[in-house]
């Protein structure tokens, strides 16, 4: 689930990256990225039916991390120190909320 949104992000971000309006709404990233979310949020609907709401949620905060993946390797972003401090702090949080 956590995937998914991340890589929805990255498809309306292509999706944007159209001149003008007209090309985003007619691009096939719009499509793409609107229909990973919609899955994404029918498959947290589905995982809230089994997990407390209280674990859950913060488990979200690993689209973060899936979110600078994508971004160094599709967009070449650069991963900076502090991006890194931010990553390790979510791994041990959502570590520490699961367990």
């Amino acid at each position: 689930m956590t995937y998914l949104g991340a890589q929805a992000s990255v498809f309306l971000k292509k999706a944007s990256s159209h001149g003008n309006l007209k090309e985003c709404i007619c691009s096939r990233y719009l499509y793409l990225g609107g229909s990973l979310y919609i899955i994404c949020a029918l498959l947290n609907i589905w995982v809230l039916k089994y997990l407390d709401y209280s674990k859950m949620l913060p488990l979200t905060s690993i689209t973060y991390i899936w979110t600078l993946i994508l971004a160094f390797v599709i967009f070449k972003e650069k991963i900076s120190i502090k991006k890194l401090v931010g990553i390790i702090a979510i791994s041990i949080g959502a570590y520490l909320v699961a367990y």
